[in-house]
């Protein structure tokens, strides 16, 4: 049996691990990390007292290589889903509440009906997402979609910041065209919001890497991969901090790092190298989380407000203008907005700041161009990450995506 090293325990690596765990190859993980998961994961939090992502993130019905990934690892049942797409809004500067909530069919009649759709939109508005197809490489967001009227303040610029982490006027259109695409203008069915029931980690990473080792293959953390060593146009070892590691002539590697550990494993690899931070602002506050467990924000520095089973979590994307703040400074900011979205009127409580200062790279053209495919010039060597070309942004999907593009290379291998 033949063995793939995957560096990296991100959801790219174990997407490609739990794809290739059922074949005939032995899989083994290296995180340098303590723990598997990277920028998606959960751990426990002593000044909040009580477990936390690192991050929110939600998936959508129609991410197809993630529900797949779900549906390997038996994790699909832990992911909370309302059931329908229901999207809620709140906008600050008028108090103003609304649902948009897309019917389950492709053919949107949803938008002719008042109540499932912006309030002071029309049907011909929307039309414009139909825009987002024939954008051109170098058109931004904003040059394609902001148009008078509310459809672009009140979703339409929300959405792209979210999917996208980049401000509307430096994103690029073609890659949030690509969002739509599968799920919007897929129709409601595709859009139902899903997210964990419990953690991160409990739903996305613990049942990946227990399926790795019921099927042989194994995770170690702490193993930082400093070096790799190759002869003869293949990689033939790998140097790290635990000692080094011998790759047969008939085994693979799957670099999954990060993209700034994965040019300095290869310097000659071109890879993005301008990135977008994400603030994520938790307050610990046990709150009925509604249908839906989620509140979109308008008009306040807080962006999406998740009610959790033990925190209030508050997610700031494209946020690179505000991640040199003290996080004091930014909870005290957010917290204004949190009880006005809430209706709840107290002080403070405990709060927890988490700056991921290179969440994703930044989804404008010029980084666009720097994102390379999955191969590699080693004859058995290939690449996984959201940062690599998988047609998205930097995105959960775009990286399992990735991780399963890269598990059928190998197997061709």
């Amino acid at each position: 049996m033949n063995t793939v090293h995957i560096i990296g325990a991100g959801l790219a690596g174990l997407s490609a691990g739990v794809a290739l765990a059922s074949t005939a190859r032995r899989v083994m993980v290296y995180e340098a990390g303590p723990t598997a998961g990277g920028r998606c994961r959960s751990y426990f939090d002593r000044e909040l007292d009580c477990r936390i992502d690192n991050g929110n993130h939600l998936i959508l019905s129609g991410n197809g290589a993630t529900m797949a990934y779900l549906g390997a690892i038996g994790a699909r049942s832990t992911m909370r889903d309302p059931g329908a797409a229901k999207f809620p809004f709140v906008d600050l500067a008028t108090g103003a509440r609304w649902t948009v909530a897309p019917g389950p069919g492709r053919i949107p009649w949803w938008v002719m009906q008042p109540s499932r759709r912006v309030p002071g939109t029309k049907i011909t508005d929307y039309l414009q997402l139909l825009a987002l197809r024939k954008a051109g490489q170098d058109t931004t967001v904003a040059d394609l979609l902001d148009r008078p009227g509310a459809l672009y303040p009140k979703l339409l610029e929300p959405l792209a910041v979210a999917a996208l982490n980049t401000p509307p006027s430096e994103a690029m259109a073609r890659l949030l065209g690509a969002v739509v695409e599968e799920t919007l203008l897929a129709g409601g069915a595709a859009c139902v919001p899903l997210f964990p029931r419990n953690d991160l980690s409990a739903s996305l990473i613990d049942p990946a890497v227990a399926f790795l080792q019921a099927h042989g293959g194994d995770l170690q953390t702490g193993c930082l991969v400093a070096a790799i060593h190759t002869e003869a146009g293949r990689v033939a070892a790998l140097a790290t901090t635990t000692g080094p590691i011998a790759v047969a002539p008939d085994d693979a590697v799957v670099l999954a790092a990060p993209p700034w550990i994965a040019a300095s494993l290869l310097p000659e690899l071109v890879v993005p190298d301008t990135f977008q931070a994400i603030l994520n602002v938790h307050f610990r506050l046990g709150i009925d989380p509604g249908p839906v467990g989620f509140i979109g924000v308008i008009g306040g520095m807080a962006e999406w407000v998740f009610i959790k089973r033990d925190v209030v979590s508050v997610t700031i994307s494209a946020a690179n203008r505000y991640v040199d703040l003290p996080a004091g400074e930014i909870a005290a900011r957010v917290w204004p907005d949190v009880q006005a979205v809430l209706k709840i009127d107290m002080a403070m409580p405990k709060v927890r700041v988490v700056k991921e200062r290179r969440a994703t790279f930044a989804a404008t053209a010029a980084q666009e161009t720097r994102r390379p495919g999955p191969r590699t010039r080693m004859a058995n060597l290939v690449l996984a990450g959201d940062w690599t070309a998988t047609g998205l942004p930097a995105t959960i999907e775009g990286a399992i995506r990735s991780g399963q593009a890269a598990a059928k290379l190998v197997q061709a291998l």
